[in-house]
This record gives structure tokens, sequence and C-alpha cells, in this order.
């Protein structure tokens, strides 16, 4: 015979409902009280279905992740194999489940969001970039839904959100840079809507100006998408200046395609640095020199704090500044 939770709650001598509490974790059960249903689970063998459990609570455990178009092709683009395993670790450790949708463009963007709110199929949802003017964060706020921001959205008071300090990622590199004797370095960025791509640029821009150095147009190229590619296109711009010495890239992507240009024209001399430090970069001829984003860090602690919302936790902050490390490798010229 099929064991039920009133058979849990019978041998544990407590209430059906107290047994549901513990299964969905429910932070005011006590510790005494907790161990005392989770023995008799385990004595009787009980198995939960997570179906009825989700119709008792009127929540489905479930975590709706939508990944941009950049994502689809995971194996070339790391960074987001990287944040969906942070995601899947806290996910996993409050038994709660992932289903990830690929968008193709903003528009199947918008369909999967509202597909995804109207319909209930999950208690909630993790973007994984903000851009300016983002109609999908007003569509989400409007109808006081919540999720999770895996980047700085232009309201960074009144949504959760997690990121690094991307101004100041970009502009201690720079200053590393200088320091290194580079006064004419190179920029590539993608995405310019992005607000990741905007706070790289601003950090690129003030550590110019505090070291005396303008940066002109020239130096800075802004390309559609983030892969090798486009890359090694701008690369290819940025070498009609005679004077460059180094190129900051803002993705590891981009830079892999400065180096391929650089190689095709045997130009040795010239630092390159990319940002992400996926596995790939290691690997690179040379091995590419890296600002590590700590992207599990960030797919971890985008999920704590909107767990932490759906559970009802105290919420101290609505956000997380992850740290970025520089990774030196040959690409950055000594």
């Amino acid at each position: 015979m099929k064991v039920t939770i009133k058979d849990v709650a019978k041998e544990a001598d407590v209430a059906p409902s107290t047994v549901s509490r513990v299964l969905s974790d429910n932070p005011k059960i006590s510790e005494e009280t907790r161990k005392k249903v989770m023995k008799a689970i385990k004595k009787l063998q009980y198995k939960p279905n997570a179906i009825a459990r989700s119709l008792a609570n009127n929540k489905t455990r479930i975590l709706g992740v939508v990944l941009p178009n950049e994502a689809q092709d995971l194996l070339s683009n790391p960074f987001f194999v990287q944040a969906m395993k942070g995601m899947s670790l806290y996910a996993q450790s409050k038994n709660y489940y992932i289903t990830y949708a690929f968008s193709k463009d903003e528009n199947s963007e918008k369909e999967y969001i509202r597909d995804f709110t109207t319909s209930r199929l999950v208690d909630g949802i993790c973007l994984l970039r903000a851009k300016e003017k983002d109609e999908t964060i007003e569509y989400l706020k409007e109808i006081d839904f919540p999720f999770v921001v895996i980047g700085r959205p232009e309201d960074s008071n009144n949504i959760l959100w997690v990121d690094n300090d991307n101004f100041k990622s970009m502009y201690d590199l720079i200053n590393k840079l200088i320091e290194n004797g580079n006064r004419d370095i190179g920029f590539i960025g993608a995405r310019e809507q992005w607000n990741v791509s905007k706070d790289r640029l601003k950090g690129y821009k003030m550590a110019g100006e505090i070291n005396a150095i303008d940066f002109s147009k020239e130096y800075i190229i802004h390309m559609k998408e983030f892969n090798e590619e486009e890359g090694y296109k701008a690369t290819k711009e940025i070498l009609k200046i005679p004077s460059i010495s180094a190129i900051v890239a803002t993705d590891d992507l981009l830079a892999f395609g400065a180096i391929k240009a650089l190689k095709e024209k045997e130009i040795g001399n010239i630092s390159v640095v990319g940002f992400n430090n996926t596995p790939l970069a290691e690997f690179q001829n040379p091995p590419l020199a890296s600002v590590d984003i700590n992207a599990v860090d960030l797919g971890y602690y985008g999920i704590k704090l909107l767990i932490d919302k759906l559970e009802g936790e105290e919420i101290k902050r609505n956000h997380y500044i992850v740290d970025t490390k520089f990774i030196e490798r040959e690409s950055f010229k000594r």
C-alpha cells in the first residue's frame, strides 16, 4: 500500500499540515519537529508527490530562467554554463527546480515571460542581462511578479539584482595597463545598450581621464554580438591606429578574435585582455589574460535572492556585488 502524508503524520505524532511544512522547508518549523518528521519519512520510505505538494501550497517550486540569444550555443559562450551551475547549486540546496528558456530575440523573450507569468508555471524568474529602458523588467514590476536580474538594472534600488562592479573592474584593468607602459589602449565591446557594456566603457574612459589620457573615438569599437568573429573584425579596425599597444575586450570571445587578428598579421607586442575568464582562455595561443567575474557566484547569489523573497525571508539587501580578479597570462605583455 502506498504511504501517504497522513501515515507520516501519524508516525511522527504531528498534524499532516506540519509534515507539509517540513517538506516545503518552512522556516517556522522547529528543528526538533523537523527531525521527528524526517525520521518518520525515512522509516516509512515515504516519497512525496511533487505535483500534489505544489497544488496544495499553490507553489511549483520551479524557477524560470530566460537566457538571451547569445546563450543558445553554450559551448561557445561558457559564461552561461558557469552562471547556470551557480543557479542550480543554490536551487537544489533549497529543493527548487529550474526550467530554462532560450530567447531568439527580444520578442521571443517577451513571449516566454508572459507564458511563465500568466500560466503560473514558475514561482519566480531570473533574467541574465539588464539594459536601458528594459520593457521586460518594467512588465514584471507592473504585474508584481517575483524576479531577479543578473546585471545592474537602471532602477537599482527597487529590484533584486546581482552583478560585479563593472566600472571598477575595467578602471583597475586600464590602470594596470597604463602602469605597464601602455597609453594607446583600444576598447572592443558589444551590445552597447546593455548596462554591463556601459559600465565597463565608463571605467575605461575614467581611467584614461585620471591619467591625463584622452582615448579618442577611433580607439573605441562597439560590435553587435559577443563572439570571436566580431572581435576579429573590430581588431582589424583598431590596428589601423599604428600606436596601439594594448586591446581590452569586454568578453573573452571578443578577445579570442583579437588574438586571431594579431596572429594573422604576425604582431606579438600588443597586450590583449578579456573579461569572464572562460575555461577556454588559458588554451589560447598565447594564453589569454582575463578578468574573472566569478560567473558561478553571480548565478548562485542571484537565485539566493529570488528564493529568499519567495520563502518570505527578511530581505536585508536587494543586491550582491561579486568580486572580480585579474588573471594574468601571456597575452598581457610585460
